[in-house]
């Protein structure tokens, strides 16, 4: 498989982000394929929290949550999707699938044997996380999630359509633009952090690919696992869940997040960051310090 990498000098001096690179390269069904991610805090603590990012972002996102759940004495995993951050990216848009991000979650999550696991997600992370916990319930007891949903088939809605109409129009798509613009709380450096992962076009497969494979058709790859995932949630879900929502956010904002809070097995009424936009991890301080809180953590 053609895939490139990023430079490493990409990476340097990023403001806010001074954590260590972690790689593994030989996950099952990814050989040569160099996944990264972030691991903070105690190798043998009592509590993992497993931060998804979504598009076009990368771990860089929850660079200001990370200090926080690490607080607690809980170790964090911040991964990279293939195609995104420090992560390899495969140069052919059709390489990526649905299960081709789903299954590489589930085989890092086996292979680094993460348990007692908070999923952290939002966006795609919550698109493809929200599936994988049900798969492996015995890890997961606790949920964190912030402007996501979970597709079984239709569209979230108007802002979703425009999103993906506008994305398939920007094949180089200026992702620290489009930061900047959605999260204007964002410094010119912090906006261009997020652009590190991509020196030019030919890194942005990953990027163009992810809007195309939300699943508004129930015909497409995915609807199976996500309708099961809804089943969980509704009706087997027995951990505890705290949900923020970025009150701003015109794709995945109130709306799509109430209807999946009633979707949540005894989710709490929801944190809402009235400034915040779709990137509300950039209000992700206080939300975690909220979380954990709500959960006697702090």
């Amino acid at each position: 498989m053609d895939a490139l990498r990023t430079p490493d000098e990409r990476f340097e001096n990023l403001p806010g982000y001074d954590f260590a690179p972690h790689y593994v390269d030989n996950l099952n069904g990814y050989e040569g394929l160099r996944v990264h991610y972030i691991d903070e805090g105690p190798k043998d603590a009592d509590r993992v929290f497993l931060c998804l990012h979504g598009q076009p972002t990368w771990a860089y996102l929850y660079r200001k949550m990370i200090p926080v759940f690490l607080e607690c004495g809980a170790r964090v995993i911040a991964p990279d999707w293939l195609g995104f951050g420090r992560s390899d990216k495969p140069v052919e848009d059709s390489v990526y699938t649905f299960n081709f991000h789903r299954d590489m979650m589930i085989e890092l999550i086996i292979r680094l044997d993460l348990r007692n696991i908070t999923l952290v997600c939002q966006d795609w992370g919550g698109l493809l996380g929200l599936t994988i916990a049900p798969d492996m319930p015995d890890r997961f007891p606790r949920l964190l999630v912030m402007n996501t949903t979970i597709a079984t088939g239709e569209s979230p809605g108007e802002g979703f359509d425009n999103w993906r109409a506008f994305n398939r129009s920007q094949p180089d798509l200026d992702v620290a633009g489009l930061m900047k613009r959605a999260s204007p709380v964002l410094s010119e450096a912090e906006a261009q952090a997020y652009s590190a992962p991509f020196p030019d076009q030919s890194y942005k497969a990953g990027v163009r690919r992810f809007p195309e494979l939300v699943m508004t058709s129930p015909d497409m790859e995915g609807v199976d696992v996500s309708e099961r995932a809804m089943r969980f949630w509704s009706q087997r879900w027995e951990g505890k869940s705290f949900m923020a929502i970025g009150m701003q956010d015109p794709v995945l904002g109130p709306p799509v997040m109430d209807g999946l809070r009633q979707t949540i097995r005894n989710c709490p009424q929801p944190m809402k960051v009235e400034d915040g936009g779709h990137f509300v991890q950039e209000w992700g301080d206080d939300i975690a310090r909220a979380a954990l809180k709500h959960w006697g953590d702090l």
